[in-house]
């Protein structure tokens, strides 16, 4: 009965992390955590408002999806720097995804971005409850940072539109810049010179603002501070100038009126015929958003020595998006910068993040009638500053020096986003993620092996001076076998010994297998009988215990010409000619 019950306490603790790091909570790290959240709430109002532009949506949007989707994951959430919130990419995505779909469906825009919201939450949490977390593992970083840094062009290339205060559409980058370009008589220079004030101002307030406050003389602590309000301080400046000299009569477009009010409850439309459209570009939001936040929850938690669990991840970021489907929102997920600044700011726990949800709520109702007057070139200002920093062409020049496969397959995801659109480009970067480890796992490595002078080792002949015997022919097999590479190991072997008539044992040096599947011993016993055709031998050695003990459930043991060594050594001990040691072979350079 105490077993049950300490079971069901280890359960509930696993889908409900509160119970846990709640336990230790103190007063000291209740002030940490609401200094760290009076920060991020500086930081998110504005991006907020301009994440929800990105989106098509009315501002408020942005402060919705912002509350309870942080409350929620509080809740249910591992990491304990992560902020959750509206994101460039995933709103770029949004946008796109809900674009085609009301172009075709008879459904409102917001009623598409709440219901693409709640299918993502509803994925998410399918895939927690499956353990599904391991996913993130099988997408590519270089494809998906090829994709970030696409989607942070095409961003930044469709805010121009509001700092030029002109009309300009398109999902493209052909489409943006020609209508760009079609529309660029109509310039407004009033708007130009608010948002290129903004963009200069807050590419200084970046790099330029805390050294300088620290050079007259003020805190660390207090330059960090001023530095990250640096987005409030252009709201608050350009909002005041067009209030002051009426720009908005002359032309700026400003964000207007915005309800006073808490998030309202919503209902999402789960129709079939709106699911089905939804149903890919939620996945591929679901996905992207998990890797994106995964990689930084995991990043900022090592450095405190902390632990993220995925697959309770996917529970906690698909509340979050249920959350904000059911209060006016948008799809959400852990963004990468305000993250940074949670964290560096001291935030301890999740908590961190539910005191920022109330300070939001206090914003959306009293503070909203303050930004009517905000220009929009500021919001777009905001966004193009936020994510250039996603452009990160080093990937592509590494990648080059590296691997140049890795080099085809992000600049093959950044042209297809970038001249297709995002959603195609997304799904090339998951299909060519796949592409490149069934590629890499279908060619294993294969090392011909000889003995090292003077130990037990044996190392691939092409690299090193080893002896080697010419009856005996071993190959190690640097990876696990599965149906993708096991035609790959049968041709090889043969291949080898087909010209050698000298060749009377193989020996496979099993090391490095950690798995054989059926596929692989269907193979091996392939392998094993064309070789007893030609009168050679098959032996295995070093095969680890979980491998072994599958392979004692099989015939393939029994059947086999030759034995199973414990090590390398002892196998080319065994069937080595005894007269003399051959001369090492010299590593071909």
């Amino acid at each position: 009965m105490v077993q049950s019950k300490a079971r069901n306490g280890s359960t509930w603790r696993r889908f409900v992390p509160i119970l846990e790091w709640g336990r230790s909570y103190s007063r000291k790290t209740a002030l940490n955590d609401g200094i760290a959240a009076l920060i991020v709430t500086i930081m998110l109002i504005p991006q907020s408002l301009a994440y929800a532009m990105l989106a098509g949506l009315p501002p408020e949007a942005g402060l919705y999806a912002s509350i309870l989707p942080i409350l929620l994951y509080s809740l249910f959430g591992t990491s304990r720097s992560l902020a959750v919130g509206p994101v460039a990419v995933v709103s770029l995505m949004t946008a796109a995804s809900i674009g085609e779909v009301t172009a075709t469906l008879n459904v409102g825009y917001a009623t598409a971005a709440l219901s693409l919201a709640a299918l993502s939450g509803v994925m998410l949490i399918a895939m927690g409850i499956l353990r599904l977390g391991f996913i993130a593992n099988f997408l590519s970083h270089p494809v998906i940072s090829g994709f970030i840094t696409a989607s942070g062009i095409l961003i930044a290339i469709s805010q121009l539109r509001h700092i030029l205060g002109i009309e300009a559409h398109g999902h493209t980058l052909i489409e943006m810049l020609g209508s760009l370009a079609r529309h660029l008589p109509a310039a407004d220079l009033l708007t130009l010179a608010i948002g290129a004030a903004a963009i200069g101002f807050l590419f200084w307030v970046r790099t330029g603002l805390r050294p300088a406050l620290i050079g007259i003389g003020l805190r660390a602590g207090a330059a960090d501070f001023l530095a990250k309000a640096g987005p409030v301080v252009a709201v608050v400046a350009t909002t005041v100038a067009v209030w002051q000299f009426g720009l908005d009569e002359k032309g700026v477009q400003i964000v207007g009126a915005v309800p006073q009010s808490l998030p309202p409850l919503t209902l999402p439309d789960m129709s079939i015929e709106l699911v089905s459209a939804l149903f890919v570009p939620a996945l591929l939001i679901s996905i992207i958003g998990f890797v994106e936040s995964i990689s930084v929850a995991q990043t900022l938690a090592a450095k405190r020595r902390q632990r993220i669990d995925p697959d309770q991840e996917l529970i906690g970021l698909g509340a979050a998006n249920v959350g904000a489907a059911i209060t006016g929102g948008f799809p959400v997920t852990g963004g990468f910068s305000r993250s940074v600044v949670n964290f560096d700011a001291g935030a301890e726990t999740p908590a961190a993040g539910a005191f920022t949800a109330v300070a939001l709520a206090i914003a959306a109702l009293f503070l909203t009638p303050l930004i009517y007057f905000l220009p929009k070139a500021t919001l777009a200002a905001t966004i193009i500053v936020a994510v250039l920093s996603l452009v990160d062409v080093q990937t592509l020049r590494h990648s080059w020096s590296y691997s140049k496969r890795d080099f085809g397959a992000v600049l093959s995801t950044i042209l297809l986003t970038l001249f297709l659109g995002v959603e195609l480009g997304v799904t090339a970067g998951v299909v060519f993620s796949i592409l490149l480890f069934l590629y890499d796992t279908s060619r294993p490595h294969v090392a011909e092996v000889g003995l090292v002078p003077g130990s037990e080792h044996f190392r691939n002949i092409h690299r090193h001076a080893v002896i080697t015997d010419p009856t005996v022919l071993g190959l190690r097999i640097d990876q696990s076998l599965y149906f993708a590479n096991a035609r790959f190991l049968e041709d090889y072997v043969y291949d080898r010994v087909i010209d050698d008539k000298a060749i009377k044992h193989v020996v496979l040096m099993c090391s490095a297998v950690n798995e054989i599947d059926l596929s692989a011993l269907e193979t091996l016993e392939a392998i094993n009988m064309r070789l007893a055709e030609m009168g050679i031998d098959l032996s295995l050695s070093e095969v680890k215990g979980p491998v072994m003990d599958r392979l004692g459930r099989c015939h393939l043991l029994d059947r086999l010409t030759g034995d199973v060594y414990l090590s390398q050594y002892d196998a080319f001990q065994a069937l080595r000619q005894p007269e003399r040691d051959p001369p090492p072979v010299a590593p071909q350079r």
